[in-house]
């Protein structure tokens, strides 16, 4: 069904269990390279065992794949959470520290207080539990991958939306990444007010618009 990628697997959660630690979060994010839209992050704590089948990094699925699982593990998980950092945001403490807080702020909505954090790639600043970031989390660790399509499916839907406010430049198809036809969009339209400044080809639209516009 899903290829011949190795599947995530359970294995860092199991351990953080049998340690005592019950409640194990997964946290990643979704949105940091594009040029428009929010940065979007979740934090998911699995049952275990998992009965939800078919996790793996959301880059892996299929659209149709993704809207399943999403269903299935918010059915299925102990607590499921969502943070988001606005375009604002973005321009204004720059994208990473962006994701960092749209991370916090979907640990802090957990309904259940997590005893750990596997995070996928860097560590999230102001929380009380311990923590561990993982290189590639999201293809290793079950927790991780689930927290992705749960980012994944949450800021797609937020780009069509998104989409339907400013038809000109396609958000639905391309998500707000630097497409061949978002950048030509772009620069026949000029930026609107969910692009991020902060981003060079937005920049450089900007800067062309002040020169010749």
């Amino acid at each position: 069904m899903f290829g011949d990628e190795t599947f995530p697997r359970a294995s860092l959660e199991e351990a953080l269990r049998a340690a005592g630690c019950q409640a194990v979060a997964g946290v990643d994010e979704a949105g940091r390279g594009p040029l428009a839209g929010p940065v979007v992050a979740a934090a998911v704590i699995l049952a275990f065992p998992c009965r939800v089948e078919g996790i793996r990094d959301s880059k892996l699925l299929s659209p149709g794949q993704r809207e399943r699982l999403f269903a299935a593990i918010h059915a299925g998980a102990v607590a499921v959470s969502i943070g988001a950092a606005d375009v604002e945001t973005i321009d204004r403490i720059n994208i990473l520290q962006a994701s960092r807080l749209a991370m916090r702020q979907a640990v802090a909505g957990l309904g259940t207080p997590p005893d750990y954090l596997l995070v996928d790639a860097v560590t999230v600043p102001g929380v009380s539990c311990p923590q561990r970031a993982i290189v590639h989390g999201d293809r290793l660790c079950l927790s991780i991958a689930a927290a992705s399509v749960i980012a994944k499916v949450t800021r797609d839907r937020v780009l069509v939306d998104l989409d339907r406010r400013y038809p000109e430049y396609g958000f639905a198809a391309h998500k707000g990444y630097a497409t061949r036809d978002h950048l030509a969009r772009l620069e026949r339209y000029g930026a609107c007010p969910e692009h991020r400044r902060s981003f060079a080809p937005v920049r450089q639209v900007l800067e062309q618009v002040r020169l010749f516009g």
